[in-house]
C-alpha cells in the first residue's frame, strides 16, 4: 500500500479533485482508498434507522453488514490519529488522505487562489507537489494546473509512500495512534 494526502484550505476544491482522481486511478488499474478527515460532528447514519436508533441509544460500536458492505460507526472520546487511522484501511493499491494537512505524509496542496489564504506549501516540506489555479514559478517541487487531472494522477502515483514508511515518519513526528 501506498500513501499520499490532498492538503489545502476548506473550499480549495480537494473533494472535487479527488473525486475526479478516483476513475482515473483505477483506470489505470489501482485499488484505491481514501480517508477523510472532518473538523466537525458528523453523521453518516440516517435519522430513524436501526443503526441511528442503536448508537442513539447508546451503543459505543455500531457494524451494519449487507451482502454488498460493511460499514462500521464507532464512538470515540478523542480524535483518532492519522496512523491508527491508516492501520485501518483494508489491503488496497494507494490510501488518498483528504485532510490531515498538519501531519507528516506526502501531500498534494490544493490551492485555489480565489480563497484568499496563504498557500501551505511554502512552510510544509511534506508537501510534494501543488495542483493550483495560480502559478507558483519558485514552489521548488511540480505545479500543475488544478484541472490537469491526468497530470495530478502521475504526480500521486510518482509521489506517493510506501504505508511503513509514512506510518514511521508520523509516529516519529508524535502522531501516536
Amino acid at each position: 500500500m501506498r500513501v499520499i494526502g490532498l492538503a489545502g484550505w476548506s473550499g480549495a476544491g480537494k473533494t472535487t479533485l479527488l473525486v475526479r482522481l478516483i476513475p482515473i486511478l483505477r483506470g489505470r488499474g489501482l485499488r484505491v482508498a481514501t480517508l477523510k478527515h472532518a473538523h466537525h460532528a458528523f453523521d453518516v447514519d440516517q435519522p430513524g434507522k436501526d443503526s441511528f436508533r442503536h448508537r442513539e441509544a447508546g451503543a459505543s460500536e455500531v457494524i451494519v453488514s449487507s451482502s454488498r458492505r460493511v460499514v462500521q460507526i464507532r464512538e470515540v472520546e478523542e480524535e483518532a490519529r492519522l496512523p491508527g487511522l491508516l492501520r485501518l484501511v483494508s489491503p488496497c493499491d494507494l490510501v488518498m488522505v483528504e485532510g490531515f494537512k498538519r501531519e507528516a505524509h506526502p501531500k498534494l496542496e490544493v490551492y485555489r487562489h480565489a480563497n484568499g489564504r496563504p498557500p501551505l506549501h511554502p512552510d510544509d516540506p511534506r508537501i510534494v507537489a501543488v495542483a493550483s489555479d495560480h502559478p507558483f514559478p519558485e514552489a521548488g517541487r511540480p505545479v500543475v494546473p488544478l484541472d490537469a487531472v491526468e497530470a495530478v494522477a502521475d504526480i500521486v502515483l510518482a509521489r506517493s509512500e510506501p504505508l511503513a514508511a509514512v506510518l514511521e515518519r508520523l509516529i516519529s513526528h508524535g502522531a501516536a495512534d
